[in-house]
Order: structure tokens, then C-alpha cells, then sequence
């Protein structure tokens, strides 16, 4: 399939390799259980993500860092081998590449499959920002999306989008606020974004209520309000599992809602990343409702194995829509 749109989708983040194991009950505090055999899969937030806007049609340029070692030299593979300009990427040498290790729970009768993940992020934590500078393309413009999330230094996070959010209007800057910090964000990366993508738990950490409903939708747009008093920016996007996704933006009294198809789960890892990459992927390509159709690929992701592997394709994901 050819790439669509004029526009590009940079993504600036992290590259894993996973090690997962699947189980019948996830362990609590200090228990062992038994699980199958041990699966290694791609990963990473932002290589699943740059991943999920390649497979869904976009021009992807992803800008992260490896080891010199055997993983990150696979990792950089499978992502060129999915047509992603890597060119922007760096090799720290003597340092492993990044690692997640995860545990998957089958889950109750009836309740969706959960995880337990353990990152260690190697190459990941000396992406710097000189390094996102000369990753970057030098002629950004409108038509393009930058996409970050936080498994990098929020140094080279906050470099990232202030190259894409010059004059508000260089680039269009997408922030995804994962893994949630717990001190908060910082008050700039509010002021250097377009979009924030929390799920609903990142979003009740942010906004200090639940995600859902006008209370939310006020808490949201008072965040922007505070953030920009010229623009309606950051417009929030929730992510909110099975009951779909819901985008509150200031300047719009009603809140935007996406539902999700009913689907049977079974590997939860990288939905959020298969959306925030498709959301992107479709902003970029402006040919349906982005929020329908990253709703859509998420609910196609959740029903297959592995965080990038399990990633689905543009055609896939149209017909879904179709049938919703």
C-alpha cells in the first residue's frame, strides 16, 4: 500500500523489545506463578505508535534511540522493514537497548485481559535533546504531526514539541501522557501541544476528576484555558477502553464522542499506542474522522498478540468502521 496525504507523522519516543509470558492470574506482591512460554515481540510506546501510523497509511519518520546490541539492531529492522524512515535515530554505544518485561492475565469470565509491565529503559533514557534537534526535520509545516510520549527524557520531550508548536503553528503536536507521571506533568509541555491523549486514568491524574461528562469536559477545558488563553490548546482526546474515546476542546460546548465495537480481548499491551498512532496517522491523512478511526483500530488491536505485531492495517481498519 502506498503512503497517503502530504503530511507526515514524526514520532519521538521510546523502542523496546518485550518479553512477555502469559498467565492464568497475574502474580500479587510477592507471589510466583506459572505461566507458557516466554514470547519476545517489538515494543516500545513510540515505536508501536510510529508502527500503528505506518500499517494505517501515514508517512512515518520515527526518532528515538538504540543499543549497540543485538535488540536494538532488530528493533531498527522491523521497524524499516514496516516502512519507516528511521534515518532520524541514534546508536548509544555501550549502552543495552530498552526492555519491558510483561506479564499477561487471561482475566475473568466476562472482564477484558489485564498486564503487569516492567520497563527498563536502556537507550531510551539517553535520547537527548540534541539528539530530537538533528532528528527533526528542518521543514516541518502544518500538514505535519509530531507524536511523543513520556518513556524518553522529558527534556526531549518537551525539544520535540517546542520544534513542532513554534508560533502554535509550525507543526501540529501531539502529546500522549505515558507512562503517567506522578508528580504531574510539567506546566510547559501543556503549553506546547495541541493534543493531550490520557486514558482515563492519566486523565483523572491531570484533571483531578474522572474522565466522562460536562464535569469533565470543565476541568478539561480550564486546563487549556490556563495553558493558552489565545487558543483552545491543548484539545483533550480520552481514551476510555470499551466505552470508546470522547474529545472535550474549549472552544466546542459539546463533547465529541467515538464508540468502540464490541470486540473479545485477548492482549491489551500497545492499544493505547495502536490509537495514538492512528489518531495521528489520520491527521495527517484527513480522509475520515480521526477519533472514529483510532477508536476502531484499538478495538482491532486488543484482539490480537503482541504490541506491534498485533498492530492492524488501513484496509482492516476502514472496514470496521464500515460496520460500526
Amino acid at each position: 500500500m502506498g503512503k497517503r496525504g502530504a503530511g507526515r507523522v514524526i514520532v519521538v519516543g521510546s523502542s523496546n523489545t518485550d518479553l512477555v509470558v502469559h498467565c492464568a492470574t497475574l502474580p500479587g506482591g510477592g507471589e510466583t506463578v506459572l505461566g507458557g512460554d516466554l514470547a519476545t515481540f517489538a515494543g516500545g510506546k513510540g515505536a508501536n505508535q510510529a508502527v500503528a501510523a505506518a500499517r494505517a497509511g501515514a508517512n512515518v519518520r520515527f526518532i528515538g534511540a538504540f543499543g549497540d546490541d543485538a535488540f536494538g539492531q532488530a528493533r531498527r529492522a522491523d521497524l524499516e522493514r514496516e516502512g519507516i524512515d528511521c534515518s532520524g535515530c541514534v546508536t548509544k554505544k555501550g549502552v543495552p537497548s530498552g526492555v519491558a518485561l510483561i506479564a499477561i492475565g487471561k482475566g475473568a469470565k466476562g472482564q477484558k485481559a489485564e498486564n503487569l509491565i516492567v520497563v527498563a529503559p536502556g537507550a531510551n533514557a539517553r535520547l537527548t535533546p540534541a539528539d530530537v534537534r538533528r532528528g527533526m526535520p528542518k521543514d516541518l509545516t502544518l500538514a505535519d504531526v509530531i507524536l511523543v510520549s513520556l518513556e524518553i527524557p522529558y527534556a526531549s520531550v518537551l525539544e520535540a514539541m517546542k520544534l513542532g508548536w513554534q508560533d502554535i503553528g509550525r507543526a501540529r503536536v501531539i502529546l500522549n501522557p505515558a507512562p503517567a507521571p506522578a508528580k504531574g506533568l510539567p506546566k510547559a509541555f501543556f503549553a506546547h501541544c495541541h493534543w493531550v491523549t490520557p486514558n482515563e486514568t492519566e486523565f483523572e491524574g491531570l484533571a483531578g476528576t474522572k474522565a466522562g461528562g460536562n464535569n469533565a469536559k470543565r476541568k478539561a477545558d480550564a486546563l487549556s484555558r490556563k495553558s493558552n488563553k489565545f487558543a483552545p490548546f491543548p484539545v483533550f482526546v480520552v481514551t476510555r477502553g470499551a466505552r470508546g474515546a470522547e474529545t472535550y476542546c474549549s472552544d466546542l460546548p459539546e463533547i465529541l464522542y467515538a464508540k468502540a465495537p464490541k470486540v473479545r480481548p485477548v492482549d491489551t499491551v500497545g492499544a493505547g499506542d495502536c490509537f495514538n498512532g492512528c489518531y495521528a496517522a489520520e491527521l495527517s491523512i484527513k480522509e475520515v474522522s480521526a477519533l472514529d478511526f483510532a477508536v476502531a483500530a484499538a478495538s482491532l488491536k486488543v484482539t490480537r498478540h503482541g504490541a506491534q505485531a498485533g498492530m492492524p492495517y488501513r484496509r482492516e481498519i476502514l472496514k470496521t468502521m464500515k460496520k460500526a
